[in-house]
């Protein structure tokens, strides 16, 4: 099995890595810890898309045994949390980071054995969410700020990080300078050099050793190490006998609480989907924050909404794209028609509810105006079709060129002055517009471009 494949056991390090548990064979021997969620009280909840796994990723600051010395605060409280993005379609995965300091408006929860609960509307923390109502409140929480539908969550201790890293055999990683910060315990020199559980723990921990004590520079550390454990993974060094597969297997596991649904059977199906996807196509991003006060940050609009959005609709991981002239579109095609020009009514004919209202805004941020959208009423192709009124091609193609997947363009006597847009069984969403800046290894025009983050394959190089 080639490197590639085994992509399938890192998700950040950790969740598709225990997903193998029951695919390696080991789900009798190796339990994972689950936790009721009651999504039913959440009220209304996004809307779901086929093919899209999202997954609440949880490192989590709890402050009892073996993490107990890490820090003497009362409660627990994610120091780590990460939207897990997952397109088995089109072999990619998308994380994003989102910072412990961000403020956000609670959605409200109830209080819960030790848990006191809070108030809807409150203005908070965002890993505050954990202690007021646990899992459950933490989870509400994130799918209510970002519009992403959540399919599963998994928590993962502190203690266990440290686990992993050394099941690994400890990750390669470049420290630009001296680093010493003895409240993480962290006391690292210069240069390219192996960290152990211990130390990658202290350095995934230490604030103080970034510019400003910046929860942001520390996220972009912990990126790089989630790509360098990946990357340590897919080696294949891990998975040369059945005990090294077994300790790693183990690691995971012992430090993991997942939601009641997400069982190993539910993971090793989700884990076989994606063992073909190629580090390329790991993409760890934040979300776009600007200052809001005392140190702590919001969301930077509509930047972050932007992104959320292409998320909730499937839309982080562009397909791959094929050579110019693979698709439809005639020899020699007309003058390129600017968006602003085009008018499009939305239908939706893929079964997803609530799909056209989602790419709705994601067309209308690349200036293309929106007349409305709804369900098939004349029209109804099983193929994703743009339909134009007689001379109006252009207008048609410009729109179907803004589609990932391309469509086919057809003429509709019917129509006048706008052009119809019907998703059909092979939709795989819109082209976002290209960003600036330094960013992930996404596709240009992808909708990651232009944001802060990194890819799986990208190591740092301290030459």
């Amino acid at each position: 099995m080639s490197p590639g494949q085994w992509v399938a056991c890192g998700l950040t390090g950790v969740v598709i890595a225990g997903s193998l548990v029951g695919y390696a064979g080991y789900r009798d021997a190796l339990a994972v810890q689950t936790e009721d969620i009651d999504t039913d009280a959440w009220g209304d909840r996004p809307a779901q898309v086929e093919g899209i796994h999202n997954i609440l990723l949880l490192a989590t600051d709890e402050r009892a045994g073996d993490d107990a010395e890490y820090s003497v605060a009362n409660g627990i409280r994610p120091d780590v949390l990460v939207l897990v993005n997952i397109d088995v379609d089109k072999g990619g995965v998308t994380m994003v980071n989102m910072p412990r300091d961000l403020m956000v408006t609670m959605p409200g929860c109830d209080p819960a054995e030790d848990k006191p609960g809070i108030t809807t509307g409150t203005v908070d923390q965002l890993n505050h969410a954990m202690f007021y109502g646990g899992l459950d409140c933490q989870g509400k929480t994130i799918e209510n700020i970002t519009g992403v539908h959540l399919d599963h969550m998994v928590l993962v201790d502190f203690a266990g990080f440290q686990s992993i890293v050394d099941s690994v055999g400890g990750i390669d990683m470049c420290i630009p300078e001296p680093l010493q910060d003895p409240k993480a315990k962290l006391d690292l020199p210069a240069g390219e050099q192996t960290l152990d559980g211990l130390q990658a723990l202290a350095l995934a921990r230490s604030r103080d050793t970034t510019e400003n004590g910046s929860d942001l520079d520390r996220i972009k550390r912990q990126q790089e190490m989630i790509g360098a454990i990946l990357r340590k993974v897919t080696t294949g060094e891990i998975m040369s006998s059945p005990a090294t597969l077994y300790d790693f297997f183990g690691s995971v596991t012992d430090s993991m609480t997942t939601d009641s649904e997400f069982g190993v059977d539910e993971m090793a199906e989700l884990a076989i989907a994606m063992r073909e996807v190629d580090l390329g196509r790991m993409n760890m991003v934040t979300v776009p924050v600007e200052d809001y006060n005392d140190a702590k940050v919001q969301f930077m609009e509509p930047q972050a909404s932007e992104l959320f959005t292409a998320v909730a609709a499937g839309e982080a991981t562009a397909a791959e794209r094929e050579e110019p002239g693979d698709g439809e579109g005639g020899e020699s095609p007309e003058e390129a028609v600017d968006p602003s020009e085009v008018s499009v009514h939305i239908v939706n004919n893929v079964g997803t509810p609530g799909l056209a209202g989602q790419v709705e805004p994601l067309l209308a941020g690349l200036g293309f105006t929106v007349t409305g959208s709804g369900n098939p009423t004349t029209r109804a192709p099983e193929q994703t079709t743009v339909y134009h009124a007689p001379g109006e091609q252009g207008r048609a193609q410009a729109l179907a060129d803004a589609l990932v997947s391309g469509a086919q363009v057809e003429e509709a006597a019917d129509l006048s002055g706008s052009v119809e847009l019907v998703m059909g069984a092979d939709w795989q969403g819109v082209e976002l517009e290209a960003g600036s800046g330094d960013g992930p290894a996404a596709e240009p025009g992808g909708a990651l471009e232009g944001l802060e983050g990194t890819s799986a394959d990208q190591a740092v190089d301290c030459g």
